[in-house]
């Protein structure tokens, strides 16, 4: 992933995130950019590889660079109860677009574990 910078080491709870972040990510847009070019793209600490399009790509990498330069990392919220926002308008915007759209799907698929996620 290009610019993102490593901290030494990666959390459990950070790889959860950035787990999670890909793979919302890459369900969002294979549904919404059906039509674009998509790229393998892979994650740090060998979190696995996603297909997504450029733009999707742009907006992954600037997500795992937030979480993982998050200052509130040792009582660390979900990003919606923060009392701070490291995104911009832009991609806070995007990231609730992406999580609310895959969560509802997943959740009619019966993928009810991500309700854990969603609510805590």
């Amino acid at each position: 992933m290009g610019h993102v910078q490593l901290m030494e080491t990666i959390t459990i709870q950070q790889k959860k995130d950035i787990k999670l972040l890909g793979k919302f990510t890459e369900i969002f847009c294979r549904v919404k950019h059906c039509n674009a070019e998509f790229i393998q793209v892979s994650l740090p600490a060998g979190l696995g590889v996603r297909t997504i399009c450029p733009e999707c790509r742009s907006f992954l990498e600037y997500a795992i660079a937030k979480r993982l330069n998050c200052p509130l990392e040792a009582e660390k919220p979900t990003c919606k109860n923060c009392r701070i926002h490291c995104y911009d308008r832009q991609h806070r915007e995007k990231v609730r677009e992406i999580m609310s759209y895959v969560g509802r799907r997943m959740v009619m698929r019966g993928r009810v574990d991500y309700l854990w996620h969603y609510f805590f």
